[in-house]
Protein backbone atom coordinates (compact mmCIF):
# COMPACT_ATOMS: atom_id res chain seq x y z
CA UNK A 1 0.00 0.00 0.00
CA UNK A 2 1.48 2.99 -1.09
CA UNK A 3 0.67 7.16 -1.35
CA UNK A 4 2.80 8.82 -3.48
CA UNK A 5 2.77 12.64 -3.89
CA UNK A 6 4.25 14.98 -6.46
CA UNK A 7 4.24 18.24 -8.28
CA UNK A 8 6.10 20.55 -5.47
CA UNK A 9 8.25 22.72 -6.69
CA UNK A 10 9.76 26.47 -6.45
CA UNK A 11 7.16 28.90 -7.24
CA UNK A 12 6.74 32.88 -6.58
CA UNK A 13 3.75 34.54 -4.63
CA UNK A 14 0.79 34.98 -6.37
CA UNK A 15 1.68 31.63 -8.38
CA UNK A 16 0.19 28.35 -8.44
CA UNK A 17 0.73 25.07 -8.76
CA UNK A 18 -0.80 21.19 -8.56
CA UNK A 19 -0.32 18.34 -6.42
CA UNK A 20 -1.20 14.94 -7.05
CA UNK A 21 -1.36 11.87 -4.87
CA UNK A 22 -1.23 8.51 -6.51
CA UNK A 23 -2.38 5.51 -4.77
CA UNK A 24 -1.58 2.04 -5.17
CA UNK A 25 -1.54 -1.29 -3.29
CA UNK A 26 -5.35 -1.25 -2.84
CA UNK A 27 -8.27 0.73 -3.99
CA UNK A 28 -8.82 4.05 -2.17
CA UNK A 29 -11.91 4.71 -3.71
CA UNK A 30 -14.17 4.43 -0.70
CA UNK A 31 -11.30 6.24 1.53
CA UNK A 32 -11.21 9.92 2.70
CA UNK A 33 -8.37 11.43 1.82
CA UNK A 34 -6.22 14.12 2.59
CA UNK A 35 -3.93 17.15 2.28
CA UNK A 36 -1.76 18.04 5.29
CA UNK A 37 1.26 20.23 5.50
CA UNK A 38 4.47 20.71 7.95
CA UNK A 39 6.75 23.72 8.18
CA UNK A 40 10.06 23.16 9.21
CA UNK A 41 9.77 23.81 13.03
CA UNK A 42 5.97 23.21 13.19
CA UNK A 43 3.25 20.65 13.32
CA UNK A 44 1.82 18.76 10.66
CA UNK A 45 -1.31 20.48 9.82
CA UNK A 46 -4.76 20.22 8.51
CA UNK A 47 -4.93 21.50 4.83
CA UNK A 48 -7.85 19.56 3.28
CA UNK A 49 -9.56 16.83 3.09
CA UNK A 50 -12.32 14.98 0.38
CA UNK A 51 -14.99 11.75 0.91
CA UNK A 52 -15.38 9.02 -1.42
CA UNK A 53 -17.17 10.49 -4.29
CA UNK A 54 -16.02 13.82 -4.32
CA UNK A 55 -19.31 15.51 -3.19
CA UNK A 56 -17.85 16.72 0.43
CA UNK A 57 -14.55 18.62 1.28
CA UNK A 58 -13.35 20.96 3.93
CA UNK A 59 -10.84 23.38 3.95
CA UNK A 60 -8.19 25.13 6.59
CA UNK A 61 -8.99 28.50 6.88
CA UNK A 62 -6.00 29.49 5.78
CA UNK A 63 -6.29 28.06 2.43
CA UNK A 64 -9.89 28.29 1.83
CA UNK A 65 -10.91 30.46 -1.54
CA UNK A 66 -7.29 28.98 -2.96
CA UNK A 67 -7.09 25.77 -2.51
CA UNK A 68 -9.43 23.49 -4.33
CA UNK A 69 -9.32 19.19 -3.72
CA UNK A 70 -10.44 17.41 -6.14
CA UNK A 71 -10.07 13.50 -7.09
CA UNK A 72 -10.49 10.73 -10.08
CA UNK A 73 -11.40 7.38 -8.48
CA UNK A 74 -10.57 5.56 -11.74
CA UNK A 75 -7.03 6.95 -11.83
CA UNK A 76 -6.69 6.46 -7.50
CA UNK A 77 -5.63 10.04 -7.45
CA UNK A 78 -6.49 13.02 -5.04
CA UNK A 79 -5.33 16.34 -6.54
CA UNK A 80 -4.72 19.67 -4.83
CA UNK A 81 -5.08 22.78 -7.45
CA UNK A 82 -2.51 25.92 -5.29
CA UNK A 83 -3.69 29.11 -6.53
CA UNK A 84 -2.68 32.45 -5.38
CA UNK A 85 0.16 31.17 -3.44
CA UNK A 86 1.66 32.60 -0.24
CA UNK A 87 4.90 32.19 1.27
CA UNK A 88 3.57 31.12 4.38
CA UNK A 89 2.48 28.18 2.22
CA UNK A 90 6.00 27.13 2.32
CA UNK A 91 5.43 23.46 3.52
CA UNK A 92 6.49 19.59 2.64
CA UNK A 93 3.09 18.33 1.48
CA UNK A 94 1.68 14.71 2.23
CA UNK A 95 -1.52 13.10 1.51
CA UNK A 96 -3.18 10.90 3.68
CA UNK A 97 -6.21 8.21 3.38
CA UNK A 98 -8.60 6.23 5.74
CA UNK A 99 -11.23 4.32 5.40
CA UNK A 100 -13.07 4.55 8.69
CA UNK A 101 -13.12 8.62 8.80
CA UNK A 102 -16.54 9.98 7.72
CA UNK A 103 -16.90 14.00 7.21
CA UNK A 104 -19.42 15.40 8.66
CA UNK A 105 -19.60 13.99 11.87
CA UNK A 106 -16.98 16.01 13.99
CA UNK A 107 -13.55 17.60 12.98
CA UNK A 108 -11.22 14.61 13.23
CA UNK A 109 -10.55 14.51 9.80
CA UNK A 110 -8.24 17.31 10.97
CA UNK A 111 -6.08 15.07 13.06
CA UNK A 112 -2.99 13.56 11.37
CA UNK A 113 -3.10 10.48 13.86
CA UNK A 114 -7.08 9.26 12.54
CA UNK A 115 -5.40 8.52 9.43
CA UNK A 116 -3.96 4.80 8.63
CA UNK A 117 -1.79 5.90 5.13
CA UNK A 118 0.38 8.17 4.37
CA UNK A 119 2.87 9.35 1.31
CA UNK A 120 6.12 10.86 1.64
CA UNK A 121 5.63 14.65 0.87
CA UNK A 122 6.30 16.46 -1.23
CA UNK A 123 7.89 20.36 -0.86
CA UNK A 124 6.69 23.46 -1.55
CA UNK A 125 8.69 26.70 -1.47
CA UNK A 126 6.66 30.06 -2.79
CA UNK A 127 9.13 32.61 -3.09
CA UNK A 128 8.40 36.50 -1.71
Amino acid sequence: VQLQAFGGGLVQAGGSLRLSCAASGRTFSRDIMAWFRQAPGKEREFVSTINWSGSNTYYADSVKGRFTISRDNTKNTVYLQMLSLKPEDTAVYYCASDQRLTLGINDDYTRPYEYEYWGQGTLVTVSS
